[in-house]
Formats: structure tokens, C-alpha cells, sequence
């Protein structure tokens, strides 16, 4: 397994995990922030997943390719899941303003994974929620089968709707 600790700046409350596409603009999350997505904290397009985050400001996020699907982890409050198809061999995680080609990029073999998103000490904010403790795990692993974005764990006791932003 890779593993990959990055800091990453959440603008707009999210961050990418995406193939690394040739073609600017190949990965358009438009449509994918529902309202249903904002709930789940997880958007999905064919080559790309998006994770909300509980602050607009950078962001631990551990990022970890494995070969099988995670162990559970009873410490995290919300666990989903989507897939993402990486065509090109690489990955790339950034948030949604970075420069891409500057960005964090993971070697991978070609084709479908599945990722699974952990989230933890999401409501642990400061008054002005500029400072938390909130932090990100992603791990992903080589899936034929596509999955619809889907929550598998919830323990949250605030949604993203009713925080105050």
C-alpha cells in the first residue's frame, strides 16, 4: 500500500481526488453537487470524487491506494464511498482552486477503483470555524464494479446544512 499525507487548501468547502486528465475541463462537477451530495459530503463524476470538507480552509487528507478494501474504522463519523475510473495512470488530489499542475499526482495502475472517504472530529471547530481538528482519509482500491456515490457509516449529529458557513 501507498500512503500520501498531504495539507490540502478546501476552498468552497471541498477537495478533488481525480484522474489526471489531459484536457482541462474534463472534470466538471456542475451537476454533481446535489443536494443530496452536500448532505453525503461526496460528489462523483465518471473520472472524479469530490469530498466536503467542514472547513473552508486547508485540510489534513491522507491519501492510500491499496490493493483490497479498508478495514473499518469505528473512529470515524461518516464513511462513503463512490467510483472513479483513472484512464491515464496517475492521480491527482488538489482543492477545487489549486493550480492542477502543481498539485499532489499518485502513480496508479490503469482503471476503475473504488473510493472509500473517512471523516473525523468533523464538528470539532473553533467559534469562527477557521481552525478544527476535522481531517480526511481516502483510500482506494482497484474495483470492476461501479458504485453510485453512497454513505456506508453516518454518526454525525450536524449536517453540512446546518452549519453555519
Amino acid at each position: 500500500m501507498s500512503r500520501l499525507e498531504l495539507s490540502i487548501f478546501a476552498d468552497y468547502f471541498q477537495f478533488y481526488v481525480q484522474d489526471d486528465v489531459p484536457v482541462p475541463g474534463m472534470v466538471d462537477f456542475s451537476d454533481g453537487w446535489s443536494p443530496e451530495a452536500v448532505d453525503r459530503q461526496l460528489a462523483a463524476v465518471a473520472r472524479a470524487i469530490a469530498v466536503g470538507t467542514s472547513r473552508n480552509m486547508t485540510v489534513p487528507v491522507t491519501i492510500e491506494i491499496a490493493s483490497a478494501p479498508p478495514d473499518d474504522d469505528p473512529t470515524a463519523e461518516l464513511v462513503t464511498e463512490a467510483s472513479l475510473d483513472v484512464e491515464s495512470g496517475r492521480l491527482v488530489v488538489l482543492g477545487c482552486t489549486d493550480y492542477a499542475p502543481n498539485a499532489a499526482r499518485i502513480e496508479v495502475v490503469p482503471g476503475r477503483y473504488r473510493a472509500r472517504v473517512f471523516y473525523y472530529d468533523q464538528e470539532k471547530l473553533s467559534a469562527d470555524k477557521l481552525d478544527g481538528d476535522d481531517r480526511y482519509r481516502v483510500v482506494l482500491w482497484p474495483a470492476p464494479e461501479q458504485v453510485a456515490p453512497r454513505v456506508l457509516v453516518d454518526k454525525r449529529t450536524v449536517r453540512p446544512s446546518e452549519r453555519a458557513r
